[in-house]
């Protein structure tokens, strides 16, 4: 079985550095999934100091990393990277269960799952 999320190794070394410079090493990484955007829902991702029951805990490149139950499946194999270019650097997240995005790239739905769509 496909792990439910990946990160590169570029995405863990400024996910380490944001951690160091916020004062949270030692917290989980919450790779999470909300409502809202255009397409129906949005990836969020934060530093989080306890987990919950219903979490998933993973150990990807020396993160502790937690995803709840209801999310795994909605991210189940998806990879977390982090781009350079000349306007600046950020993450990028590519979903294989996504089926429609909106031009932002944050927004995404799923054959299963459509969120709660907002207007951009």
């Amino acid at each position: 079985m496909t792990q439910v999320v990946n990160i590169t190794e570029a995405a863990a070394f400024h996910i380490k550095e944001m951690m160091r410079n916020n004062k949270e090493e030692g917290s989980f990484l919450r790779v999470a999934v909300k409502g809202g955007g255009c397409s129906g829902l949005s990836y969020a991702m934060g530093f989080e100091r306890d987990r919950q029951e219903s979490d998933q805990l993973l150990e990807i490149q020396g993160l502790q990393v937690i995803v709840s139950s209801e999310d795994a499946p909605i991210i189940q194999g998806t990879t977390i990277d982090f781009k350079q270019s000349l306007m600046g650097g950020g993450f990028t997240i590519d979903n294989p269960n996504a089926i429609a995005s909106c031009g932002c790239g944050s927004s995404f739905r799923t054959a299963k799952v459509t969120g709660t769509p907002e207007n951009c």
